[in-house]
């Protein structure tokens, strides 16, 4: 038994071996297969990276062979075509007043002019890893999305990048566009150096003001050349072509452009750029003191802008950056320069003594109506007095310069330079305000029964006004229009202070309407270009062809009349002196003088055939001057000085006479109820100056012991003859709206008869009465009297 228990032992034994045997035979072919499949999976993921990698660059070669066929050529951005500036010109071609550059004013300079503090600042702000990256910092780019998917904005934009933006792509926010403006600065990186492209970056990016690139930035922001540029300079001007709108020196936001300006120094010394030392003592500048433009390269500004708004109504705006036109104005650059001088010279010279810190003056050629010189402020430039104003182009009122236009219209209607008009004191009655209306003259004094040649000619004003109520207020705003004043637009809103220059008027238009006048009553429309030529010289436009026949508005005779009354040194003598201001020796000369009532305007205006000017004096503020600044004294010697010099520039040239010719001008017939009087033989007395002021009546008194004239009623037992002053006003004898027809049969139906009769009546007991002072009854007897 025991054996036999131990030999199944042994037989046990022999069989765990033969199970374990082929245990461990079964895990290796299993772990073999593990291992295998493994393998398998490995090879797998390896083939497909592989294929990955190999499609990924298939694709990207693809899309950027895609985008590559439709870009620009990046190694011609040093010779692309940019914007021409339209140039403006004087008439002669010679002087060149100004370039319209819309948002490109910019000049080129090479990296050499360029300081490295510039260059500094520009890579501490715009692109941190310029001189490490290829073109694309993809890390940025990537952190750029990442943070855009978050819902917040940032820009990886690379110089290089922001270069191709703005001189090769536009600024549309695309993905074909991001993915154009990778391809292509990667290209430029191939192509030029980190010089190059930070030079050409440099010169072209946008600093705000229209300033482009750094040198135009520099001289218009600092006023000097980019090799001047401080560091402290250097890294404000480094700010602004991430936003120049809202980081503008000179905008709302400088706090935030104060704050980037010192990031910008701390970015500097923290790359090494400069030393901390250095950034510190920056900061301790002031910067915006050192804000101070550079003065715009202009000549003649105000007619240069007043050129451009012309311009602008027969040429599109971007046209005009673009295109490079050539524009030839009339302006007449020797004479700008005689009218800057007088201006500048009068307004130094008088202002302090009373009280207006500026002046303006207009010179045209009345027979052409061509702008020969234009100042529109003592200095263009000087923000203390709004020189930027061009008070040429604005509304101001004309005092007694206005006077005119009504006295021509008067002449039109029948009434002659020797109808008599009394000037007295007179209440017109109430006016628009409620107020009565009694004007005085300048000197506070009456003449009485005076011509109105001499009322015109010594600017009376109680004989002004009458003049306008004779001629009527729409007569006189339709003539004054017709002649080129622009302004009178509300007829309905002028009363009888309109001739005293209640209305306000432009002075360009006013000196244009007074060489109607000097132009025997034709006027020529208003002018300032010559011609226009493109780019390549040849022409756009020639204007010396257009608009050239000029138009008849006014009777020749009447224009030769006010010319004559105003050019009379004798007429005017007795309120101006002989030698006044008005005079200009050796010459027939044209002159009419304006004060507004609280010496807020001065005024000067005058004209031969061939040279019209004006002059206004005071202050852009509207604040009066010294009380007795009259246009005499403020205006006066500006215009005295100007015309002096200018006149030795052209022909000498008279005024015709009333009658000098009999040929009619062929556009006469052009003109509505225009009536001059050139034969005077058949006129009323007082219409040819001739007017008694002393005579016998035939009278009667009657209850009352007054005096009516005698007729039918009277008993012959009353009748007597005395003598009285027998003058009336004007309105007695004529009708206004018919002064060459019958006497009116009831003057007193004129609703300003007995206003005008009182002061005259007043005037005569006084001057002209006799010993007794007997005023001459003017209504007959009645039968009710006795």
């Amino acid at each position: 038994m025991l054996k036999k228990s131990w030999s199944n032992r042994s037989d046990d034994k022999k069989e765990a071996r033969k199970r374990r045997a082929v245990y461990n035979k079964n895990m290796k072919k299993k772990k073999k297969k593990k291992i295998s499949r493994w393998v398998k999976v490995w090879k797998f993921l390896f083939w497909t990276a592989i294929l990955g990698i190999i499609i990924g660059v298939i694709t990207i070669t693809a899309t950027f062979a895609y985008f590559a066929k439709d870009l620009p050529d990046p190694n011609k951005i040093n010779k692309r075509v940019v914007a021409e500036s339209t140039k403006i010109y004087d008439r002669t071609g010679e002087h060149l007043l100004y370039e319209i550059y819309g948002e490109e004013n910019r000049t080129v300079i090479p990296f050499e002019d360029m300081p490295k503090s510039i260059l500094a600042a520009t890579v501490a702000l715009e692109d941190r890893s310029f001189y490490h990256h290829i073109g694309v910092d993809f890390r940025g780019l990537a952190r750029a999305v990442f943070k855009n998917a978050q819902g917040s904005r940032q820009g990886a934009s690379t110089i290089t990048q922001q270069l191709v933006k703005n001189s090769i792509l536009t600024s549309e926010r695309s993905i074909k566009r991001k993915v154009k403006e990778i391809i292509l600065a990667l290209m430029l990186e191939r192509k030029f150096s980190k010089d190059e492209i930070l030079r050409m970056y440099l010169n072209e990016i946008p600093y705000g003001h229209n300033a482009y690139g750094i040198e135009a930035a520099a001289q218009t922001f600092f006023g000097v050349h980019a090799k001047e540029l401080t560091l402290a300079q250097s890294a404000l001007l480094a700010c602004l072509p991430n936003k120049p709108g809202k980081y503008s020196p000179t905008g709302t936001h400088t706090d935030k452009l104060l704050a980037r300006w010192r990031y910008a120094l701390d970015s500097m010394a923290e790359m090494g750029f400069i030393t901390p030392d250095q950034a510190e003592e920056a900061k301790k500048e002031d910067i915006l003191s050192q804000v101070k433009p550079k003065r715009v390269d202009i000549k003649a500004p105000h007619f240069v802008f007043y050129v451009i708004d012309k311009l602008l109504e027969a040429f599109d705006e971007e046209d005009l950056k673009k295109q490079g036109l050539k524009v030839y104005t009339t302006l007449d650059m020797d004479m700008q320069r005689i009218a800057e001088k007088a201006v500048r010279e009068g307004v130094e010279k008088n202002g302090p003594k009373y009280g207006f810190s500026n002046a303006a003056l207009v010179a045209t050629n009345p027979k052409t109506g061509e702008v020969l010189a234009m100042v529109g402020s003592k200095d263009y430039f000087a923000d203390d007095i709004d020189g930027k104003v061009n008070v040429t182009i604005s509304k101001r009122q004309p005092g007694s310069s206005f006077k005119p236009y009504a006295y021509a219209a008067a002449f039109l209607k029948g009434y002659t330079p020797d109808t008599i008009l009394f000037d007295v004191e007179t209440n017109f009655g109430k006016d628009g305000s409620g107020e009565y209306y009694r004007p005085q003259n300048y000197t506070g004094t009456f003449r009485g029964p005076v011509k109105i040649k001499s009322a015109l000619a010594t600017s009376l004003n109680i004989p002004a006004v009458k003049i306008l109520y004779l001629a009527g207020i729409k007569n006189v705003i339709t003539l004054a229009k017709s002649m080129g004043i622009t302004t009178l637009n509300h007829p309905e809103n002028y009363g009888l202070s309109l001739v005293l220059g209640g209305a306000e008027v432009k002075l360009v238009d006013h000196v244009g309407a007074f060489g109607v006048f000097a132009n025997d009553g034709k006027k020529a429309k208003q002018k300032v270009f010559l011609k226009i030529e493109d780019a390549h010289g040849s022409l756009i436009r020639d204007f010396s062809k257009e608009n050239d026949e000029s138009e008849q508005v006014l009777d020749k005779n009447v224009a030769r009349q006010i010319s004559a009354i105003l050019s009379d040194n004798k007429l005017r003598a007795p309120a101006f002196g002989i030698n006044n201001p008005l005079v200009i020796p050796g010459y027939q000369v044209m002159a009419k003088t304006g004060t507004t009532n609280d010496y807020r305007d001065g005024w000067l205006l005058g004209a031969v055939p061939s040279l019209a000017a004006g002059v206004w004096a005071g202050n852009n503020d509207n604040h009066p001057m010294r009380r007795g600044s009259a246009g005499t004294y403020v205006a006066g010697p500006i215009w005295h000085n100007f015309m002096v010099e200018a006149l030795e520039r052209i022909p000498k040239e008279d005024f015709k006479t009333v009658g000098e010719d009999d040929v009619e001008n062929k556009n006469n017939k052009d003109i509505k109820d225009q009536k001059s009087t050139d034969k005077i033989d058949d006129l009323k007395p007082i219409l040819k100056g001739d007017l008694k002021m002393r005579g016998k009546l035939r009278v009667c008194k009657y209850k009352s012991g007054k005096y009516c004239l005698a007729n039918k009623y009277c008993p012959d037992k009353k009748i007597e003859k005395k003598k009285f002053f027998i003058g009336h006003t004007i309105l007695y004898y004529v009708d206004k709206d018919d002064p060459l027809g019958d006497a009116p049969e009831n003057p007193e139906d004129d609703p300003q008869f007995e206003k005008w009769e009182e002061g005259v009546q007043k005037w005569g007991k006084k001057h002209e009465g006799g010993n007794k002072k007997r005023i001459a009854p003017i209504r007959e007897c009645k039968e009710s009297d006795f």
